[in-house]
């Protein structure tokens, strides 16, 4: 064979090192930051999902649908009346727990509602809080599944106290959000 054959087939598998490096670079970074981005959700994520491109390509499409939201800040005037009735929301647990519980999801579906948030199914809802919040979802989901638990009976006193709990947790991470975004715009 002449020379120019050799050189010609050494090029083209160094392109295709290359080009295999460049790809699973780029699966590593891309990786990396759905693991940045998801925390914890990540993994719950992988645990459920058939294959890791599969989970990965959900946590990348919710990222992007959530990307597509156009996600408000809360003016100062609504962060202190959502305040004002989780207080009362948790001075009514003693007497009435399960009311308090149903009211905690209410309370959380306002706040993600004045948002932007879609809040008209459940799954979705807890899908896109993850990319904003995936450290609170799964109390979230935690708190939802107690809240359904309600309407059967089945949730015992202790379940409904720590759904209200789990609840505190996204609606603490909700309005802190705004007020770091808030801080963000004044600076």
């Amino acid at each position: 064979m002449d020379a120019w054959v050799w050189i010609l087939i050494a090029v083209a598998a160094l392109l295709i090192i290359v080009g295999a490096a460049f790809l699973i670079d780029r699966r590593r970074r891309r990786r990396r930051m759905l693991r940045d981005r998801f925390g914890p959700e990540y993994d719950r994520s992988l645990e459920s999902a058939s294959s890791r491109r599969k989970a990965e390509g959900e946590l990348a499409g919710r990222a992007g649908r959530r990307d597509e939201l156009e996600i408000r800040p809360l003016t100062d005037v609504a962060r202190e009346r959502y305040r004002v009735q989780w207080g009362e929301l948790q001075g009514r647990f003693v007497d009435r727990p399960v009311v308090a519980v149903a009211d905690a999801d209410e309370l959380i579906a306002q706040v993600m509602r004045e948002r932007g948030y879609p809040v008209d199914d459940f799954e979705s809802q807890s899908e896109l809080i993850s990319v904003d919040h995936p450290g609170v979802v799964q109390n979230y989901r935690k708190a939802h599944a107690i809240y359904t638990g309600t309407v059967d009976g089945s949730a015992s006193t202790e379940d409904l106290r720590q759904a209200v709990v789990a609840y505190r947790a996204l609606f603490d991470d909700l309005l802190a959000d705004e007020a770091r975004s808030d801080e963000h715009a004044r600076s």
